[in-house]
């Protein structure tokens, strides 16, 4: 029983898996790069958003992207892929309202929320625009940022997220609706209890933190009309063994502009945006995956 309780709540919260938060903890070797990938911090702080108190890092000098996680999750969640992507760029790492060193406050998570907080950070920052790459529940987040602050982005690209509901795997959905309090205390002998509990300002909130993510997941949402307005190159990027249904894939990239005609010849009807599905991983996966940098950075190094 305690051992399908964990397995409903990783498979509901489109969480990391034991694997993939271990991978994250390593220094790995990218394929394609001759040198080991390491993590330099240039700077790390506090901003205040909207009466959150944000944690965040910079790594690396370049052109700036800001880089989300996802649920139950911190900057470290990306594991190899930060330091590729900040050996050529100043990347902008976000602990999310509520996860990491980011405390959870009376705010009920929400990613329409956090898609004005992260405009608030970026502004704090400095910078008028940034590239964006979320993962899962960042994915849902850079979709609100560039929806709603739609000048701050110069390139969106979206991680294993959908952009309604409807996206998951019908079968997840009553799993997701039973995330809550109820599982913490099973959830403590887990690594992704424990890597929240090294960093968090309040490990007691765990169960607090769960209740709210419940209720996040619970809230039937559909913004279709919203990917329509979309003026920013975007890139879609998932697993071909994702949750994200590949029928719910293919929308979103219709929603978009792609996959409508034949590029023809001389690439006339190509359109702007890119769709990438990743061979032989999962949702779990993709977010430390080494292939993830290799397949944003053409993308989000283009002019």
């Amino acid at each position: 029983m305690k051992g399908t309780l964990i397995a409903t709540v990783a498979t509901a919260t489109a969480f990391l898996t034991t694997i993939a938060i271990l991978h994250s903890q390593e220094r790995k070797t990218v394929p394609g790069r001759n040198e080991e990938a390491k993590v330099t911090l240039v700077k790390s702080g506090r901003i205040d958003a909207n009466g959150v108190n944000y944690y965040y890092e910079i790594h690396g000098k370049g052109e700036p992207l800001l880089l989300l996680h996802g649920g139950l999750g911190s900057i470290e969640m990306f594991g190899p892929v930060l330091p590729v992507l900040a050996q050529n760029r100043q990347v902008i790492g976000v602990d999310l309202h509520g996860h990491g060193r980011t405390p959870l406050g009376d705010r009920e998570i929400s990613l329409i929320d956090m898609g004005d907080d992260m405009a608030t950070i970026v502004t704090k920052l400095g910078f008028k625009q940034v590239d964006v790459l979320g993962y899962s529940l960042g994915g849902g987040v850079a979709l609100r940022l560039a929806v709603q602050h739609p000048a701050a982005v110069r390139r969106l690209a979206i991680v294993s997220a959908p952009f309604a509901q409807g996206g998951f795997y019908p079968e997840m959905l009553p799993m997701q609706a039973q995330v809550g309090a109820a599982m913490a205390e099973q959830m403590k002998d887990t690594p992704m209890y424990r890597s929240y509990a090294a960093i968090a300002p309040n490990p007691a909130e765990f169960p607090r933190l769960l209740d709210r993510m419940g209720e996040l997941m619970r809230k039937p949402y559909d913004w279709s009309a919203d990917v329509r307005t979309l003026s920013m190159p975007v890139m879609l990027v998932y697993g071909d063994g994702d949750m994200i249904r590949p029928e719910h894939i293919v929308s979103f990239y219709h929603l978009l502009g792609g996959g409508l005609k034949d590029a023809g010849w001389s690439r006339e009807n190509m359109p702007r945006n890119r769709l990438a599905i990743l061979p032989n991983l999962t949702h779990y996966e993709i977010g430390s995956a080494s292939l993830l940098a290799l397949t944003v950075l053409p993308f989000l190094d283009a002019r």
